[in-house]
């Protein structure tokens, strides 16, 4: 079979690819597709490899017209760069990589909690331009992140995972919303609804997958429902929160910062954003580590090893 990975990979995994299957290809640059590439995607390859930006929408595959590709086994576990309905219409399947990324973007979480509330990239910012004069006992006052409460927007894998580091690594109290009760291995209390976790916690981070039901799901509303003293931390996807309302809100100091590592206009970042000294900006580093990565990869692979062999595809969505 004829296999397109749209993206360069780590060594490891580019080594496995050419060595486990017969015809492979892999493109040489990092950016997104575009819509003439995935339609030569979709009409002379078997599987493809997508990634993130990579936007396989419903006009896509009606252009297809009867694709040969019969597999997009997505490098990450967020796919709602896919359409998965207008896929299987059209006789593709589509997997993930779930598991492999858990770990990793939880501890990114927690580096934008703690970089918002201590006031981490401000206080670097000052010290490579030479503005520092010294400590003294009111310098760059933030937030004491132990023994706050957390609130965790979307309970899944990534959520537990921050809401076990939360609650063992810095004692904090647990909130959160999901579709239903979560049997959990810490001590969690289920909100009501999202504006009522807003309003009770110090910490409101957003771990939901991104998609239709999610978009702008962080709003206005919600980020006035917020503490003054409250901070927002979006690991998700960047269109599950309004960014011209997370805009408004820190401009106005409705809250007190924001630590993003996604972005609505992804890579665009509004230069307000940019402009305000008290929001963490980080280059969607959730995963970005050589064994996270090469998880991811392999777990693709897997995917495509499984379809190869007429197996059950491990990661179906």
């Amino acid at each position: 079979m004829k296999i397109w990975i749209a993206r360069p990979m780590t060594a490891a995994v580019e080594a496995r690819a050419r060595a486990e299957f017969a015809d492979v290809e892999i493109r040489e640059t990092n950016a997104v597709l575009t819509e003439e590439e995935m339609l030569r995607a979709l009409a002379d390859y078997d599987i493809v490899v997508p990634t993130l930006g990579d936007r396989f929408t419903a006009d896509i595959f009606a252009k297809a017209d009867a694709p040969r590709c019969k597999l997009l086994a997505n490098f990450g576990v967020g796919y709602n760069h896919i359409d998965v309905d207008a896929a299987r219409a059209a006789g593709v399947d589509v997997t993930n990589t779930p598991g492999a990324v858990t770990d990793a973007t939880a501890d990114i979480a927690m580096t934008l909690i703690l970089m918002s509330a201590r006031r981490a990239g401000e206080g670097e910012r000052l010290v490579r331009a030479g503005g520092w004069e010294g400590w003294h006992p009111t310098q760059m006052l933030g937030l004491h992140a132990t023994g706050k409460t957390v609130g965790i927007v979307g309970m899944g894998r990534i959520g537990q995972a921050i809401a076990r580091r939360c609650h063992f690594g810095f004692g904090m109290d647990v909130q959160y919303i999901a579709r239903s009760d979560k049997s959990l291995d810490f001590p969690a209390e289920r909100a009501a609804d999202l504006l009522a976790l807003a309003g009770a916690v110090d910490f409101l981070v957003v771990a939901v997958p991104g998609g239709a039901e999610t978009l702008h799901l962080i709003n206005g509303d919600v980020l006035a429902a917020m503490k003054p003293t409250a901070h927002l931390i979006n690991i998700a996807r960047g269109e599950v929160v309004e960014e011209a309302a997370l805009i408004a809100a820190l401009q106005s100091g409705s809250i007190a910062g924001a630590g993003l590592d996604v972005y609505e206009f992804e890579p665009k970042v509004p230069q307000a954003l940019i402009d305000m000294e008290h929001v963490t900006l980080l280059p969607h580093l959730g995963t970005a580590t050589e064994e996270v990565r090469s998880d991811m990869g392999n777990m693709a692979l897997d995917n495509v090893a499984a379809f190869v062999a007429g197996a059950e595809l491990p990661n179906r969505v």
